[in-house]
């Protein structure tokens, strides 16, 4: 259970929190919703004792046990499986404590690691960490490759592994799903909709939350209030309180404009100041509800195109990727036609980006032919477009830098559209948050009328307001769409079409995504089989062969054979843990050879069995 009592909260100068008085219940799944700079990131410092309250408490139970999310990732020489592992440091430090035993053949130190492993569930503990870095996309042959080797957005995935495998009361998540794609966003979920301990997470992916949470935290207005239900309930229920607040407020409004007008009239007759002093009183002590300050809608649009041909953008037998000896993609035939919104789905690494690439002509292709109608104009929203902003230079800069002859004023009016109204126009875009980078980009964008938008992951960086704004403008675009969002909320608002983009292949996704994510469940290979690499590597350029069915001989071979060596590894284990194996010495080392061999047997086994799935 976490209590707060009124609790207030401060960063530097600026009070976020104050008088805040609500109990979350051990097992709520807690969605924690309001605008940037409401106080989400503090009061998770405040709950991890990195913070401390400016008035009032905040308690939790004594031995809580609470994990999260590391923001900094080492470059490590470690496996990406050990480096998971580890985030459950008691069954690491016992591992490594039976190692060293058996190293130095100290047996009895041995048997005393091996109880302490059988109470702590450390034998499967390789297993586990195994299955958090396959449901957040890690392909089995990357388990064991070192941290240093993977990108930042990988490293992000390897730290949430890192944090689930950790046992925990309390597991605090901030935008855990920014660098997952949405296979294994939809794992995530219906791992913590397991997850037995107290789970607060901030988002701003409302599928997400209204997938997860039990109850929603609202931070608003320096206040925080408690609401059951996920994000939609959350929604529901503040817009029907505002709703009775303004009925209150109105109703208390004209009462208080008739007793006014009583007093005024008669409070200079004798005959009526008692009356008058009567509803004096009255006024005095109406409870003064607030009127209901409507929050800003904030509303952005693409203009209109100014030529939208039929025919925008046509791939042919085309080959993708980064060179001759590093081709992703095969054989691809994907036309775009006015009009239509495609969202592109499949796991990270698996081509999507390449795709969007080399329709926007930035990628070359290695066969094949790309034709664009003459009068294609693109706007491209790229992951890395937000950091590609300009250091030192303002809104107004970034528009003079693409249309030097338009006047400063077409610029502010335009900017005043996307909130960048004033002095905001001419801000250094150093000092902006990722969201305010995010909406001049795509301001950028639009300023420049195109007819095909390939947006590659826009939302990262945007708040609900920002994303459910975003929505509708794309829903109202005129021309072509084509997507790549984690988002499902996002991508399903607006696109009417998905393309799966996996092994190589880009083919037609017959279904919406509640179709896809049953079919990800049924699919236990679901997050693809090819290589996780950092840089573009060699690819086949044959186009692969169909993926084959799991042959189910072979399958209930390898389940019996993993499941028999567990046996013996558990027998071994029962006698390694009895006090009078150790009378003998020479059997003590004998069994303790014989479980190193089993343990390597076991791996090999797990390791056959999962290839049968990953040939699917």
């Amino acid at each position: 259970m976490i209590a707060l009592r009124n609790f207030a909260l401060r960063r530097g100068e600026r009070l976020l929190l104050s008088n805040v008085d609500l109990t979350l219940h051990a097992g709520y799944r807690v969605g924690v919703v309001g605008r940037n700079g409401a106080g989400k990131s503090s009061l998770f410092a405040a709950v991890q004792g990195e913070l401390e309250a400016d008035k009032g408490d905040l308690d939790l139970p004594g031995k809580v046990r609470i994990a999260s999310v590391a923001q900094e990732t080492p470059s490590l020489p470690d496996p990406a499986l050990s480096f998971v592992l580890g985030g459950d440091t008691e069954v690491a430090a016992v591992l490594q404590a039976e190692a060293d035993a058996s190293a130095r053949e100290d047996w009895e130190a041995v048997a005393n690691a091996h109880q302490k492993m059988a109470e702590l569930g450390a034998y499967d503990a390789e297993a586990r960490a195994g299955k958090l870095l396959h449901g957040l996309g890690f392909p089995a042959d990357t388990h064991h490759r070192p941290v240093s080797s993977f990108s930042g957005g990988w490293r992000v995935r390897l730290n949430l592994a890192r944090a689930l495998m950790m046992p925990s009361d309390l597991l605090l998540l901030d935008e855990p799903t920014n660098h997952l794609d949405m296979d294994a966003v939809l794992w995530l979920e219906q791992w913590l909709l397991k997850y037995p301990g107290t789970l607060l997470l901030i988002s701003h992916d409302r599928e997400f939350l209204d997938n997860v949470a039990t109850h929603t935290l609202h931070l608003h207005g320096g206040g925080a209030k408690l609401y059951t239900g996920g994000y939609t309930d959350f929604e529901r229920q503040r817009a029907e309180q505002l709703r009775q607040q303004q009925i209150a407020h109105e109703k208390e409004q004209a009462e208080r404009a008739h007793l006014q007008s009583f007093i005024d009239r008669f409070k200079a007759k004798a005959s009526k100041a008692a009356q008058a002093q009567s509803r004096m009183k009255r006024l005095a002590k109406l409870a003064g509800t607030e009127a209901v300050r409507a929050e800003r809608e904030f509303r952005i649009e693409f203009a209109e195109p100014a030529k939208l041909p039929f025919s925008l953008i046509r791939l042919n037998h085309v080959e993708a990727g980064y060179g001759p000896d590093a081709v992703i993609l095969h054989d691809v035939g994907f036309g775009l036609e006015a009009g239509q919104r495609i969202g592109l789905l499949g796991p990270n690494g698996a081509g999507k980006t390449t795709l969007v690439k080399t329709l926007v002509g930035e990628l070359p292709t290695m066969a094949g032919d790309r034709m664009a109608h003459p009068d294609l104009r693109i706007g491209y929203f790229a992951q890395h477009t937000v950091e590609s902003l300009h250091e030192g230079q303002s809104p107004m800069d970034h528009f003079r830098d693409i249309s030097p002859d338009a006047s400063n004023q077409s610029f502010r009016d335009f900017l005043g559209k996307w909130n960048f109204p004033g002095d905001r126009a001419f801000e250094p875009v150093d000092g902006f948050s990722g969201g305010e980078r995010a909406r001049l980009a795509l301001a950028l964008i639009a300023w420049q009328q195109p007819n095909v938008l390939l947006l590659d992951e826009p939302t990262n960086h945007l708040d609900l307001e920002m994303r459910e704004a975003l929505a509708e403008a794309l829903s109202d675009f005129d021309g072509a769409i084509v997507m790549v969002s984690h988002d499902r909320h996002l991508i399903g608002l607006v696109c009417d079409t998905f393309w799966r983009v996996a092994d190589g292949v880009v083919e037609p996704f017959a279904g919406d995504l509640d179709e896809y994510a049953a079919w990800l469940r049924t699919r236990a290979s679901a997050q693809g089989s090819k290589p996780l690499r950092s840089e573009p590597a060699p690819a086949p350029k044959a186009t692969p062969a169909p993926a084959r069915k799991v042959n189910p001989v072979k399958l209930a071979a390898a389940e019996a054979r993993v499941a028999e060596l567990e046996g013996q590894l558990a027998e071994v284990d029962a006698r390694l843990a009895e006090p009078k194996t150790y009378a003998d010495a020479d059997l003590a080392a004998r069994l303790g050879r014989e479980r190193e061999e089993l343990q390597r047997q076991l791996a090999k086994a797990e390791e056959a069995w999962s290839a049968l799935y990953d040939e699917a």
